[in-house]
């Protein structure tokens, strides 16, 4: 499935020691929902590190993302990801929710 207008983003601060893992819970998840997306990696001063989806940090919705480089303690997981992106693509304008 393609991700149409979808927009996932990884950002981290250079040598962020859990960068890797977090690509392959971004890869491992856009796979489980069969979604073709590129990924945008920005490396820079972020919380790191941090995904987003449609520009929205997946771990604090409704925040926004400081340019503070640090290390996050709040790691992104797979339920708040797989939330997201669910969210992003499904044509019901609540999301799924009830």
């Amino acid at each position: 499935m393609s991700g149409g207008s979808l927009r996932v983003e990884l950002l981290t601060t250079p040598g962020c020691t859990n960068a890797d893992g977090a690509r392959a819970l971004v890869d491992a998840c856009l796979a489980r929902l069969g979604l073709d997306v590129a990924v945008v990696e920005r490396v820079g001063d972020y919380p790191s590190p941090t995904v987003l989806v449609n520009g929205v940090d997946v771990m604090t919705p409704g925040r926004e993302v400081t340019l503070t480089p640090a290390c996050r303690l709040d790691l992104p997981t797979a339920p708040r990801l797989l939330r997201a992106l669910h969210i992003a693509v499904s044509p019901d304008p609540d999301g799924g929710r009830q």
